[in-house]
């Protein structure tokens, strides 16, 4: 039978998959400098909203750890806790302890009782100024006992009568009782006398008391703030402890440290017969809710707060199948679209007709519900620069070195699969970044740099694609040390003369590393080879810039969308193809008087003062033996990863327009110098080129067959 609760749970686990990042944001606000009041107020109803939600669940691990968190957060949002950088530092970590007891949950797994009972370890020394924590304290902590050891309980009498609201707000009395139980021991009495008539109760109404004893060590504040999200909802009386009596010769010892024997007055010393006057009786304050408006005022109330609610933005959970699923059908809407225009076009009908004018106007919809549908998938980029700085904090700590890290563009967005997939990439390059690229500390001060270094993060949509940039402000790529790493692998000659450009992309080479020895961050060689791969089969490619002394910096160019792209429609003997339009710098007629050949098999473009390889798309895909001839062809100047151009050559250019990607490798198999594939609208399939494939051959066949003929440059 299913769970009917595990709809509620999963929402839940998402729930604080948000509340997680909200935390971590907050605290490295907090880290920074730059958070606001209402900021600390953020992280502490982050990690309270999980406690809450966890106690339904009975996560008992979770809502022990999270209370221990959120009691020091609560003294840091009241300013008995100064958040100095060591608070923080704790609150960091303890940030990746709940995420880790909210996993263990979600996935029905073990939870790391040693680390929890460290970090509630931690929590108890800066709740003590810093102080080691009591021998007490500490036994607990390493059984995963969570609750302090009490030192004296005291009774307190509770009573508690929700008004009509707490419960329309979804809250509920029996959980915050659960909560009140978490303090000590409670006796609990319901009080049904406020219960009318059958006749005269009212389903939405509130008639019950609970007349609650709490046996604990807590006082009064941890009591309220059992209550704090209901107080103004219900009737609240808390009666403390009466004080207690002292025998003769008592010590007491205060919170100063001294100590104080009690004894009475002697029969000599007693003063004169005064009055006698009771003690007055332990206070019970009520808490009581604001007088309702009057009958017009209340209505404008009304409205006031439903014209509040409508601009509030209103957001639903969408499972992603779903999604998946609506942007496959459009994909379809797409692809008969293209389809209908083509019988259209074949039937001679004429474009003032006013069946062209509507399957024009057919044409635009269509690409509106594909923009509006792939807007659904658009996420920002935060969700991934998010988990940077715990990354960067615990590479610092491996290396022993300074670093910050900045990030700009954090709400630039982009295709859900897109962020999904740039996470472990992004990852491999900060790492390089803080073991390569930064100084060490010494290193730093001995030639005027800061001692802590800098790498930044940045996202920025740019011509129809998103770019992402890591650098950092180290020494650069070192280019002496990579030419002799290649060398000393076989990956080049001894005697190989290569540009700094071509140096800086040996670091890509599948077990290349210039690193000393292996470590946990770097020297097998297999991290910026890993970037390569990912972003290649994102359709993406990545640069390198370098300069000696100044630092790095690594730029991926990937599309925004892996479903749909715009293309160049070509043909190349009889065989329609489409080419992405972002890889497309211009297009051009060659001169026979600018092509030169390199050999029988290869030609080169004399263009604005550079020469540029030559792709014959026919002969290179295999369509035909024999090659065309360049000044009856049109050609395409393309530019693939790392800013390196080819011009390939085609038949002729139909038009450009946006298509569906269907992936070849899934339906058929991989094909060297294809990317994806797509339905026409005459319903054939047309492939769709690998650009960075093709230039890649094209630039390696060239300064293969005679590198000392011709030196090749980009074109300008």
């Amino acid at each position: 039978m299913e769970d009917p609760m595990a709809a509620i749970r999963e929402t839940f686990f998402q729930e604080c998959e948000e509340q997680l990042a909200e935390l971590e944001t907050g605290l490295i606000a907090m880290e920074n400098g730059t958070a606001e009041a209402e900021t600390v107020n953020a992280v502490f109803r982050a990690v309270h909203s999980m406690k809450g939600g966890a106690g339904i669940f009975a996560l008992d691990s979770l809502v022990r750890f999270a209370h221990v968190f959120e009691t020091a957060l609560d003294k840091v949002r009241s300013g008995t806790l100064e958040g100095t950088p060591i608070v923080i530092g704790v609150f960091l970590r303890a940030a990746d302890v709940l995420a880790d007891l909210v996993r263990a949950a979600r996935e029905n797994g073990s939870v790391d009782e040693a680390r929890t009972a460290t970090m509630v370890a931690e929590f108890d020394q800066i709740n003590n100024a810093g102080e080691a924590p009591a021998p007490a304290k500490a036994a607990a902590a390493t059984t995963g006992l969570f609750e302090p050891v009490p030192e004296e309980s005291s009774t307190w009498e509770i009573s508690f009568t929700p008004r009509a609201e707490l419960y329309a707000k979804a809250n509920e009395a029996a959980i915050i009782l659960r909560e009140l139980r978490r303090l000590g021991d409670i006796d609990v009495r319901l009080d049904t006398s406020g219960l009318p008539d059958l006749s005269e109760l009212d389903p939405e109404g509130a008639y019950l008391t609970w007349h609650i004893k709490l046996t604990s060590d807590c006082d009064e504040a941890a009591i309220r703030h059992v209550f704090e999200f209901v107080e103004d909802d219900c009737v609240l009386l808390i009666t403390p402890p009466e004080p207690p009596g002292f025998a003769p010769g008592t010590v007491i010892t205060g919170d100063n440290g001294f100590k104080f024997e009690f004894f009475p007055p002697s029969e000599e010393e007693e003063e004169p017969e005064a009055e006698v006057v009771a003690a007055p009786p332990p206070v019970a304050r009520e808490v009581q809710a604001p007088p309702p408006p009057p009958k017009n005022q209340a209505v404008e109330v009304m409205a006031a707060k439903a014209e509040a609610a409508a601009s509030v933005s209103a957001t639903i959970r969408v499972d992603l199948d779903r999604v998946d699923r609506m942007i496959d059908l459009v994909g379809e809407l797409v692809i008969n679209e293209a389809m209908l225009s083509q019988r259209v076009l074949e039937a001679g009908i004429a474009r003032a007709s006013g069946v062209a004018m509507a399957l024009e106007e057919l044409e635009h919809l269509t690409r509106e519900i594909q923009d509006s549908v792939m807007a659904i998938r658009a996420q920002p980029v935060r969700s991934v620069f998010q988990r940077m700085p715990r990354l960067v904090r615990e590479v610092a700590a491996q290396t022993h070195k300074q670093v910050r890290l900045v990030t700009e563009g954090e709400g630039t967005e982009v295709d859900k699969t897109v962020i999904e997939r740039i996470a472990d990439p992004l990852t491999h390059m900060i790492r390089n970044a803080i073991d390569h690229g930064l100084e060490s500390t010494e290193r730093r001060l001995e030639i005027g740099k800061p001692a802590e270094g800098t790498v930044k993060l940045i996202a920025l949509h740019r011509s129809g694609r998103i770019v992402l940039e890591v650098s950092d402000d180290g020494g650069g790529i070192n280019r002496a040390r990579v030419k002799e790493k290649a060398i000393e692998n076989g990956v080049i000659a001894p005697d190989a003369q290569l540009s700094d450009d071509e140096i800086d992309n040996l670091i890509f080479l599948p077990g290349f590393s210039t690193a000393a020895k292996v470590s946990d961050i770097s020297g097998r060689g297999v991290g910026m080879d890993v970037v390569r791969q990912s972003v290649a089969a994102l359709g993406g490619r990545i640069s390198i810039t370098s300069r000696p002394g100044l630092g790095s910096t690594f730029t991926l160019s990937l599309p925004l969308t892996l479903a749909v792209l715009d293309g160049m429609v070509v043909s190349a003997h009889g065989h329609t193809l489409i080419i992405p339009l972002s890889a497309i710098v211009e297009t051009l007629k060659p001169r026979a008087q600018d092509v030169f050949p390199l050999d029988h098999e290869i030609n080169v473009l004399a263009l604005r003062g550079g020469y540029v390889p030559m792709v014959d798309i026919a002969t290179s895909l295999g369509y035909s033996e024999q090659p065309i001839e360049p000044e009856q062809s049109v050609a395409l100047l393309v530019e693939g990863e790392g800013g390196v151009r080819a011009v390939l050559l085609v038949d002729a250019i139909h038009g450009q327009r946006q298509v569906v990607i269907k992936s070849l490798e899934a339906n058929y198999r991989a094909v060297p110098g294809i990317g994806a594939a797509t339905v026409m609208g005459d319903g054939r399939v047309a492939l769709i080129l690998d650009v960075d494939a093709m230039v890649r051959d094209a630039r390696s066949d060239s300064g293969a067959r005679a590198p000392e003929q011709l030196v090749l440059t980009d074109a300008a």
